[in-house]
């Protein structure tokens, strides 16, 4: 809940504030300027590493291996480019950080450690089911509604 109220309100907030504040001291046109030339700059950023990322992923794909890595670049050139859509200096500096390649690596790098604690920790469970488990609950839902 916490994390909801900080991503939602406070982050807006602070980046109200900044925009202000620049704007206040480099001017309003200046402001707009430089807040839609990051947003077309990431919007070519994000295409050409989205289709390289997809290219990586068909590659692995083709050659019967499991594309994990190439899976997790291409969520974060997805979170960078919706950061990059969302107007603000914050939000830009860490979508460009999802979106570069070389600042990506270290991103990826975090998050694989974040999620790799998430998973020895149990906070984060993985399930599976099989077909024939489906089928037997199918089975028992329909013997009571039988009843």
């Amino acid at each position: 809940m916490f994390k909801l109220l900080l991503i939602f309100t406070v982050i807006p907030l602070i980046e109200l504030t900044l925009l202000i504040r620049l704007s206040y001291h480099v001017g309003t046109l200046y402001t707009i300027s430089l807040i839609a030339t990051t947003g077309i700059i990431g919007a070519i950023l994000a295409k050409k590493q989205g289709t390289s990322v997809i290219k990586k992923i068909n590659q692995s794909l083709s050659e019967g291996k499991m594309p994990a890595d190439s899976l997790i670049d291409g969520l974060l050139v997805l979170i960078g480019s919706a950061m990059l859509v969302t107007p603000g200096l914050l939000t830009d500096f860490a979508g460009f950080s999802c979106i570069i390649p070389f600042t990506r690596k270290r991103v990826k790098f975090l998050m694989k450690g974040k999620f790799s604690k998430l998973l020895t920790t149990g906070r984060v469970q993985f399930f599976s089911f099989n077909q024939q488990q489906e089928k037997t609950v199918d089975i028992v839902e329909d013997e009571d509604n039988i009843n």
